[in-house]
């Protein structure tokens, strides 16, 4: 087995150069500005976070608004779950690997952890699982920026039912030392109109933990992510808040055919 788990879409969704990932973190919290940082919800610590995962250009500024206030949970480990986009395969598959590549440095995965929680769940290995997938992948450059101390976990999921996930989300959730990260895009190429509709519904069934709301129209690629997030929050009693919104139009200027993305905290 390889010892690291290789980057694949650097260059790509964000920068392969250190010194430019660390210009766009620092582009994103000055447009976050100080008005919004003075709020309340600023001064929460999450546990877990829900963020986007397309290129940097398009949701890096939602993703980093939750990173931002994620940087103060003291976690020991970042487990980071995201959907299957190229492979498809039953179950969910973990990250047995000693490392994890960022252009600003590798981070430790913590492979003991991985191992221990693989023998109470089912987490089994499927290489091409990892090999590509940027659901996951988009994430670590934020979580080494953001919780340089921490070690990681990668966990990408195919066909899984999201009680299952749910369980896995509170038995990590229950251990202080560990934080979750949520990774999802919100509905796919419909107009501007029609994806906020859409999008709403998503948001709406997160602030209030109402996982049968999802049903009524919520579409995402990582919506087993979020089912499973939103039982494991109901089930430790935990609160949530929306940040952050918008689409692929506010960069791209096209509202025709557009991709929604959202963040969120559990606290």
């Amino acid at each position: 087995m390889e010892h690291q788990r290789k980057a694949a879409v650097q260059g790509l969704f964000y920068p392969e150069n250190c010194t430019k990932l660390e210009i766009y973190f620092q582009k994103f919290n000055a447009m976050i500005g100080s008005g919004i940082k003075s709020k309340p919800i600023f001064k929460v610590t999450p546990r877990a976070i829900i963020v986007p995962h397309a290129g940097y250009v398009y949701s890096g500024f939602t993703a980093n608004v939750a990173y931002a206030i994620f940087s103060k949970n003291p976690a020991k480990r970042v487990i980071v779950i995201g959907p299957s986009h190229r492979h498809y395969f039953e179950g969910i598959s973990g990250s047995y690997f000693e490392s994890y590549e960022t252009p600003c440095g590798d981070i430790p995965i913590d492979t003991a952890y991985l191992i221990d929680l693989a023998k109470q769940f089912k987490i089994g290995f499927e290489p091409k699982a990892h090999q590509n997938e940027h659901s996951t992948e988009v994430q670590m450059p934020f979580v080494r920026h953001y919780l340089p101390r921490a070690k990681v976990i990668e966990l990408v999921y195919g066909k899984i039912s999201s009680h299952y996930l749910a369980k896995i989300i509170a038995h990590l959730l229950k251990d202080k030392e560990n934080a979750v990260v949520i990774s999802t895009d919100l509905s796919h190429f419909y107009t501007q109109e029609k994806a906020r509709r859409l999008d709403t519904i998503c948001m709406e069934a997160i602030t209030s933990l109402d996982s049968q709301k999802l049903d009524r129209g919520c579409e995402a690629c990582g919506l087993i992510g979020i089912k499973g997030m939103i039982e494991a929050a109901k089930d430790l009693g935990l609160k949530s808040q929306v940040l952050d919104y918008r689409t692929s139009a506010d960069y791209s200027g096209d509202s025709s055919r557009v991709v929604g993305y959202t963040s969120a905290i559990i606290y």
